[in-house]
């Protein structure tokens, strides 16, 4: 059998086993679907048979603003078995923002979750098709499975919408052998097996159930476990009910499962891993590796990066509050404002090399200046700080980005700002994040409000509430005279912080 060079072709290697198992969904209502490979090799070109009745052909993108359901893998899959281009945008985001992703992204189709459907048609260019999630189903049941498109590495396969520090979020490129490279990376690192089975409550538009736990079990032939949303109360009973040997969580999810009483089978799970970024006390890791029987594997990553840049070993030499070594092949400086290179323990920017499109991403979609600025002379920017010590593990320090950390979501200050500034009573405003007990970080918006204008806390949250998905809202806004800035008037958003910190 010849190498596969993209996620569809991987489904495809393993339908030869056609009792093995590739997804078990669970549904709002806890009934579950279980889909073998060879049957969802047959969705998926059932799904790119609908899409090319679409008009969709080999490059073009196909918008899906779907929340975790069969449907999801389906058009994924299939997109990429034509050679079309999914652009996956979560189902809380606004008209505003959706129209700011089919009009990037020059989506020629959109498939939503019926309850969006009408809110996702408001934002619909002229001559783009769109169906609902159940009308698309229906015709994939109909439809005659299609002919897959050969293949190529570098063939574009996703836009990855994600926030960066202006206010309007950027679309990541993300190529076949990235998907493949990923896939491989974490498989190898964390030894998935046939057996294996990850538990996905994570949304499929995010690159981390995508690249870790997807892209993972397609390399190995393992299976998917995808609950509909992620859920604290049932986290412990999922894992269980579906024999889950691997799952990944952010902090803030983390903290929340946590929070609930312990479960009497929670420590039945079979889960012996789980990768989790963000940080986390190390009481919090030590309770929540007792509880359910696991290893907490701390690593770091962006959609930019594909790859995890560190993971922490899967041993006892993990450290929860360090990101990890670096993975092998892995290129990784930390320079300071000049550039150059800093000692172990000084912290400094950190950069990650590689090549486009293999173990980084092409880069923004349709936005050279960008790309230029981020993927620089071989290197990706993070814009993230960090430090290394003496025995290689990489610990996390700040951001250089204006960026918040909102329960797992990065969410750029400058958006929030931008949709503050449009309400008639600001002159001008600033968001800041402080740190949160469970969510990572609350959003507070300092305002100076425009001139015989009142300030109305009540009205700025409706109107950014109306703007704005739920985790990019403001937690409060807070009146100011005026906003503490350098002497080349930039917002000294690190005095807005003290100050908070202090009241």
């Amino acid at each position: 059998m010849s190498d596969a060079v993209s996620p569809f072709q991987l489904l495809e290697r393993w339908s030869h086993f056609p009792t093995r198992s590739f997804a078990s969904y669970e549904d709002a209502d806890g009934k579950v679907t279980t889909v073998t490979y060879a049957s969802q090799v047959n969705r998926s070109l059932r799904a790119g048979a609908v899409l090319r009745e679409l008009g969709i052909h080999r490059g073009d993108r196909v918008h899906v603003h779907l929340s975790n359901c069969p449907e999801f893998l389906d058009l994924w899959l299939g997109a990429n078995a034509i050679g079309a281009v999914l652009v996956p945008t979560n189902p809380q985001s606004t008209v505003e923002e959706l129209t700011h992703f089919l009009r990037d992204s020059g989506a020629s189709a959109s498939i939503a979750d019926d309850d969006a459907y009408d809110t996702v048609n408001e934002a619909l260019r002229p001559g783009i098709r769109s169906l609902t999630r159940t009308t698309f189903a229906t015709k994939a049941a109909a439809a005659t499975p299609t002919h897959h498109t050969p293949a190529l590495g570098t063939d574009l396969a996703t836009i990855l919408y994600t926030s960066g520090t202006t206010s309007r979020p950027k679309g990541v490129m993300i190529t076949n052998g990235s998907y493949l490279a990923v896939g491989r990376a974490c498989a190898e690192h964390y030894s998935v097996g046939v057996d294996d089975r990850w538990l996905i409550v994570l949304p499929l538009f995010h690159g981390n159930a995508q690249f870790y736990c997807t892209m993972s079990a397609l390399t190995i032939g393992a299976s998917l476990a995808i609950m509909p949303a992620f859920s604290a109360t049932r986290f412990g009973a999922q894992a269980r009910r579906h024999s889950a040997t691997l799952a990944s969580l952010f902090a803030a999810p983390l903290r929340m499962i946590l929070a609930q009483p312990e479960g009497r089978h929670d420590k039945h799970s079979r889960i012996r891993t789980t990768m989790f970024a963000q940080s986390i006390t190390d009481d919090q890791a030590r309770e929540f590796e007792r509880r359910f029987s696991t290893r907490l594997i701390h690593g770091y990553g962006m959609t930019e990066t594909v790859l995890p840049p560190t993971l922490n070993p899967v041993s006892a030499e993990r450290r929860w509050s360090s990101m990890g070594k670096a993975m092998p092949g892995a290129q990784l400086r930390l320079v300071d404002e000049t550039g150059a290179d800093v000692p172990d323990g000084t912290p400094g920017e950190l950069l990650v090399g590689g090549r486009l499109g293999e173990r980084v991403a092409s880069g923004y979609w349709h936005n050279p200046t960008a790309t230029a600025q981020t993927f620089a002379q071989g290197w990706l920017r993070t814009g993230d700080v960090a430090r290394r010590d003496a025995d290689g593990f990489y610990y996390f320090v700040d951001r250089t980005k204006d960026m918040i950390k909102r329960a797992g979501e990065n969410v750029a200050a400058g958006e929030i700002e931008r949709v503050v500034n449009e309400h008639p009573s600001v002159f001008e405003c600033a968001a800041i994040g402080l740190p949160d007990e469970m969510r990572d970080e609350q959003i507070v918006v300092y305002v100076v409000l425009a001139e015989g204008a009142s300030f109305d806390e009540a009205a700025l949250a409706k109107w950014c509430r109306k703007r704005l998905a739920k985790f990019k809202q403001p937690s409060s806004f807070v009146a100011i005279d005026e906003l503490p800035r350098t002497a080349v008037g930039k917002i000294r958003k690190v005095e807005l912080r003290s100050a908070a910190r202090d009241s």
